[in-house]
């Protein structure tokens, strides 16, 4: 049964009582969840979301965002809340979304302005009754999405008691590069679709309720290894660094090599993109949002490429190109892909 409509219809009487005035709601951005989004035109500096409770955690939204706001973080102000039934009036912060603005000629000042407001949400309190724990379960449960959804029910791959124990042994190597990172605020989601662009300048951030306590680098790989966007190599890499110095400068993290760093920074996106592997063929199997099918790509070379980059994952990085990538060319989603999506001028 479609319960929109009905949720709807009390979400706008939920909003008249609020506002105390009629209002007309219209659909707006989604996102890879199940909370909607709605204008008002009465009221149109603020907007609807309805968070059907069975999914979201509205309470833990208002609490992750009181936060981060706390921590300098730029987020969404919450004008009214209905946590039982999910109902939320947040601010609109307006239509200009980093992924959408960027260009080679911002690109410089925009993601130093992320790698700023990244640093923010890494200092923020580490609240333990709040955030849960980016741990060994944690991390399993993410990482077994991949055949759980990607190589099972999208490509149709059957594991061999094998392949099952090579990757079993790859999962754990993973996870313990993970568990041995300095663990910080982590907002789990901290890409360019999330971060939007203010009007008077500056970021602010939303998709911020699934945030834990996990590895420094993991939103970092987030931003700079982006599923949507693909940077130069060159850039990735001294972007990466800088944030390092950033977060040793910032107190976060002990003074450490580069190349230590680099291979936390490169496993912790490995960890994320074979997860992300799983979650879009989810969101496209058991959600029906195949809008993320044209992304897969992209992540698929990002997979390839770290893993080739490292002796210790020379068993997967061998089992991924000669099993799992040729079904992905048979694909009607599968594109090769550039070495960027963006030419980037000047130094961060």
């Amino acid at each position: 049964m479609n319960h929109k409509p009905e949720r709807e219809h009390a979400l706008t009487q939920w909003l008249e009582g609020a506002l105390e005035r009629r209002v007309t709601l219209t659909p707006c951005a989604s996102d890879a969840g199940f909370r909607r989004y709605f204008t008002i035109d009465a009221a149109p500096q603020w907007l609807a979301v309805d968070a059907p409770p069975a999914t979201e955690n509205t309470r833990q939204f208002i609490q992750v965002a009181e936060l981060l706001r706390g921590a300098g973080v730029a987020v969404p102000t919450i004008a009214a809340a209905d946590t039982t039934r999910g109902f939320v009036l947040v601010e609109n912060l307006g239509p200009r979304q980093f992924a959408a603005e960027l260009d080679s000629d911002n690109a410089l000042n925009l993601y130093g302005e992320a790698l700023f407001t990244l640093l923010a949400v890494a200092q923020a309190p580490q609240d333990n009754t709040l955030l849960p724990a980016f741990d060994a379960a944690f991390i399993r449960r993410e990482l077994e999405l991949f055949t759980q959804w990607f190589t099972g029910p999208l490509l149709g791959l059957t594991l061999s008691a094998a392949e099952q124990a090579m990757l079993d042994d790859f999962f754990k190597q993973l996870t313990a590069q993970a568990l041995a990172q300095p663990q910080v605020v982590m907002h789990r989601d901290f890409h360019s679709r999330n971060l939007l662009i203010k009007a008077g300048g500056g970021l602010a951030v939303i998709d911020f309720q699934d945030a834990v306590i996990g590895p420094i680098t993991y939103d970092l790989a987030s931003l700079l290894r982006d599923c949507y966007v693909r940077l130069p190599a060159a850039d990735v890499r001294r972007w990466a660094l800088a944030y390092g110095d950033m977060a040793i400068d910032a107190g976060i993290m002990p003074r450490t090599s580069a190349d230590k760093f680099l291979r936390d920074f490169d496993w912790i996106g490995l960890q994320r993109h074979i997860k992300v592997l799983g979650i879009f063929a989810r969101l496209h199997l058991r959600d029906g949002k195949s809008t993320f099918l044209p992304d897969l790509p992209r992540v698929i070379s990002y997979v390839q490429e770290v893993a080739a980059a490292y002796p210790q994952l020379q068993a997967f990085a061998a089992w991924f190109n000669d099993r799992v990538v040729p079904l992905c060319k048979t694909q009607p989603w599968y594109r090769p892909q550039p070495e960027s999506d963006i030419d980037v001028t000047g130094v961060l």
